[in-house]
Parts: structure tokens; sequence; C-alpha cells
């Protein structure tokens, strides 16, 4: 589903990914580990059209996506969850939800797709017209991950959903994102600083140093690791 190919990026003589390659299937979970800096929140930005690639390609279901404005990305079905939720702070819930499917002109699949935020997350609906700046950090993060399903996507790209929660939340919050690959069988790709639960949650996994791919192959095997358990698991 989503393939990336030889891939840099430049910030003005600052390289932050450098020849970068990587497979992400259509209907599971890859998640990319690796410490903070490592270039990982640039790698899905590159993907979802926010920053240009100073080389290499990114192909998105067949199709070349390099040099695609962000808003036809998404109208092809993939979807970025970004680090800290981007959410509009003095919007209600239910408007924040709705600019996810800015796209769209399907009424009845719009109603649809509410229903399944709410089913995903209950405490949404009751609360639906409270403005998203009263919400805890975990409840803000359900809004965001509600907003990308309104957009109906293909694929989701996941960028530190766990960042600043409760770890009971945290489990929350991963065990939705695998349920809603799951049940809508659609591909995640996960960036996410609690590795141990990533490397339990994907199947695929990658890990990021400096700008650079270091190892891949299935998760449990990483994970297994000797160097993976020192580096990002702390064992």
């Amino acid at each position: 589903m989503l393939t990336v190919s030889n891939l840099t990026l430049d910030y003005s003589g600052v390289i932050a990914l450098e020849d970068v390659s990587l497979t992400a299937r259509g209907d599971i979970i890859t998640t990319i580990v690796g410490a903070n800096g490592a270039g990982k929140s640039s790698l899905l930005k590159a993907v979802s059209g926010l920053v240009r690639p100073a080389c290499g390609d990114i192909r998105f279901d067949g199709v070349s996506i390099i040099g695609k404005p962000p808003e036809e990305i998404v109208g092809m079905g993939l979807c970025h969850v970004p680090e800290g939720r981007g959410l509009f702070p003095y919007m209600s819930v239910l408007d924040n939800l709705l600019t996810g499917a800015n796209l769209r002109r399907d009424a009845a699949g719009i109603r649809d797709d509410l229903d399944k935020v709410f089913h995903y997350f209950p405490v949404l609906k009751g609360n639906r017209h409270r403005i998203a700046r009263n919400f805890s950090g975990g409840q803000q993060q359900m809004i965001a991950i509600g907003r990308g399903i309104m957009s109906r996507p293909k694929f989701y790209l996941f960028d530190e959903p766990s960042i600043g929660l409760a770890p009971l939340i945290v489990r929350e919050v991963i065990d939705t994102i695998t349920k809603i690959s799951q049940e809508n069988k659609c591909g995640v790709l996960l960036v996410e600083q609690n590795a141990n639960l990533a490397l339990d949650a994907a199947l695929d996994a990658y890990v990021m140093e400096l700008g650079h791919i270091t190892m891949s192959g299935e998760a449990k095997t990483l994970k297994a690791d000797e160097s993976i358990r020192r580096a990002y698991l702390g064992l």
C-alpha cells in the first residue's frame, strides 16, 4: 500500500532523512521505533505532503505522491494523525470531527462514520457540543483519531499518539488503533515513543537512527533482539 524508496529530506542544509526505504502493507500495523530526533516525524510529514523531499519516491496504492498537495493525498485515502493532535481548541468536538470530512460530499456516509467514531469513543458522543480545549489529553487524542476516521482513509499515519498521556490511556489508545486497523482492514504506519507497546501492536517494524533505517523485520523478532531491548525497551 505504501512504499518509500531512497528518500532524502533536507531542511536547509540539515539532513533529516537520508536514503530511507520502507514498505508498509495495506492491512496490518507497521511501526517505526527510534529515539527522539531520529527523523520519524519528518518521514510521516514527507509521506503526507507537508514537506517536499530532496530526492527519492513515495508511492501510495501504486501511485507516486511526490509533489502532490496534502489535500489531494488525503483524497486518495491516506490520513495523517499528527503529533500534538492539532485540534481547533475553541471549536466543538463535533466540528473538529467534521473537519476530517471536509473533502467528502456523501452525507449518509459521513453520518455513518460519525457513528463509528462514537462507537470507538463513547465519551465523545455525549460531549460532542463541548469545545475541544476542555477535554483531557487522552480525550483530545480520541478527537484527533476520530477526525482521521472521518476522512474514511485506506491507510493511517499515526505520529506519537501516546505522547503526554497516562499509562492506562496509552494502552487504550494503542488498542483502539489496533481495532481500527483490524475492523476496517486498513493499513497503519505507527510512530510511537512507547516502543514496547508499538512492537506488540505491529506485525512489521523498522528502527530509525539519525535519519537512516538501521534494522527491519517482523516486530516480534525485533522485540527479541538484544540490542533493541537495551536501546529502546529498557531491558
